[in-house]
């Protein structure tokens, strides 16, 4: 907790399953909750008091791997579920198999050499984009930033799309390009 205390970060220390922790950490007024502790168990338990104090958080919640512990991390009320284990055994197969996606996926995404972002924007009911094509938007020409996907209000994802998309209020795209030019999209949205 000092170490937490010294790098200026803020922290409350206590069990995280408890509703009187959650209740002095601000849960009511959270928009998300990440719960990571070793137990699978224990996260359910965390899970289980943070939904029921605030019913529209959302909840990611790290699994162990064991069988059936996503299902019963998803019933406590997760919203998304990560298996680390999982994970980094897909990420060591991915290199061996396509190491230059990779390579370019973590300059995206973690910015690196070639200054390229990979951000997801939502579209806001005012955005002057809002029933405009992709093509007429001027995301490229003006921003000079690649629409990779856009995620519809509904759910549905379309990748690559169309010069023809009409860009939707609600709709979160996702863009690469340089930060700065992602930052100045950002506030046309």
């Amino acid at each position: 907790m000092r170490k937490i205390d010294e790098l200026g970060y803020l922290a409350i220390e206590g069990s995280a399953s408890s509703d009187e922790m959650l209740l002095k950490a601000g849960i009511k007024e959270a928009r998300g909750l990440i719960a990571v502790v070793s137990s699978d168990a224990e996260n359910v338990y965390i899970i289980l008091s943070a939904r029921g104090l605030n019913p529209n958080l959302f909840i990611m919640a790290r699994s162990s791997g064991a069988d059936g512990s996503e299902t019963k991390l998803l019933r406590a009320g997760a919203d998304k579920v990560i298996s680390p284990y999982y994970i980094g055994a897909c990420r060591m197969a991915q290199l061996v198999v396509r190491p230059t996606v990779v390579d370019f996926l973590d300059l995206t995404v973690h910015g690196g050499e070639l200054g390229l972002r990979m951000e997801e924007l939502r579209v806001s009911d005012k955005s002057a984009l809002a029933g405009k094509r992709l093509m007429d938007s001027g995301l490229r020409k003006d921003y000079d930033l690649i629409v990779v996907a856009i995620k519809r209000e509904h759910g549905e994802m379309q990748f690559n799309p169309k010069p023809q998309t009409v860009i939707m209020p609600g709709d979160i795209m996702v863009v690469l390009g340089e930060h700065a030019h992602i930052v100045a999209l950002e506030k046309l949205l």
